[in-house]
């Protein structure tokens, strides 16, 4: 399991403890339980359970052996007050996640994020900021507070790095930006000022290779992830929670929706598109144009639209042009 602490690239702006959250939902806390007082200082995903956190359940869930954590749920179904001892019940989980986080927590979409920059040869870079003597920073890069880069890292020119942890040996790109703002917001109440918070970072590992003007999205809650040794080629977007395994090789102009896993040793040709929240197995080749909607298997070789076996793609194609249509 991947760790990593929130408040060294998210401080807390305002400590509160597990009473106060009463006060802060106001009129949108239909009924709540507190078995136990604590102060919080982070957030909890079904995948990873932190202490002294909150959990944003929007089903009827029972999640076992969670005492020891000091964890409060918010959710909006009341099924779920027989589960859990300290738990809130609320009207709108996305309107009280927003309302919870931006009070809890700085991020770059509020105003007066607090960091503070050097310039050094021609690049900004947070005094916040961690960065191995044996990298390299190209010039009018801007790195933020919280950013951890590994040995023998090479960051070109125009390059923004944020919300991230890089590890060793690592080349990006000119004009790429890690840790950007992901595409979360409530899709009936749209707009800058209903943006969810994204309050997770971007991992990537030994080895990879970002090309020119990629963009990698933080994570809502947790991280991003680029496996070892994965080629990402020029102007790729992957979107927030997404999870690449090691050795993928991605070509130009794809474009990965939110919450898609894609297994090891993947090759994937220029301008594929994903649909968000599938999973790609291991050793699967996707040929270039493809939109992928759907779950591939281990081993698939795939192409068209929707994605579907080789063969298979190749024989509608034939009737296709035989019957005219």
């Amino acid at each position: 399991m991947r760790s990593f602490n929130r408040e060294n690239f998210f401080p807390i702006k305002n400590k509160i403890n597990t009473d106060f959250l009463s006060t802060l939902l106001g009129e949108g806390l239909l009924s709540s339980k507190i078995s136990n007082n604590f102060e919080i200082f982070d957030i909890s995903s079904l995948s990873i359970i932190r202490n002294n956190s909150l959990l944003f359940l929007e089903n009827e869930l029972n999640i076992k052996n969670i005492e020891s954590k000091n964890l409060h749920v918010i959710s909006n179904s009341k099924e779920n007050l027989k589960y859990y001892e300290n738990i809130s019940i609320v009207k709108n989980l996305n309107t009280s996640y927003n309302e919870i986080l931006n009070y809890l927590f700085f991020h770059d979409d509020n105003k007066n994020f607090p960091d503070e920059f050097s310039l050094v040869n021609g690049s900004y870079i947070s005094k916040y900021a961690n960065i191995d003597k044996s990298s390299e920073i190209g010039k009018n890069c801007f790195i933020s507070r919280g950013v951890e880069i590994g040995k023998n890292c090479v960051i070109k020119n125009n390059v923004v790095i944020k919300n991230s942890i890089i590890s060793n040996n690592v080349i990006i790109s000119d004009s790429t930006s890690i840790g950007t703002t992901g595409f979360g917001f409530d899709f009936k109440t749209r707009g800058s000022q209903h943006l969810n918070p994204q309050l997770g970072i971007v991992i990537i590992d030994d080895g990879v290779h970002l090309g020119a003007r990629c963009s990698i999205d933080r994570a809502k809650i947790d991280f991003t992830l680029i496996g070892e040794n994965s080629m990402v080629d020029n102007m790729v977007h992957i979107g927030h929670n997404c999870v690449i395994g090691k050795n993928a090789c991605i070509a130009a102009q794809t474009g990965i929706s939110g919450s898609v896993t894609i297994g090891q040793n993947v090759t994937i040709g220029g301008q594929v598109g994903f649909a968000g929240h599938i999973i790609i197995g291991d050793n699967v080749i996707i040929a270039a144009k493809s939109g992928v909607t759907k779950n591939i298997k281990d081993n698939s070789v795939v192409a068209g639209f929707p994605a579907t076996d080789m063969k298979e793609w190749k024989k509608n194609i034939i009737r296709q042009k035989k019957y005219g249509h």
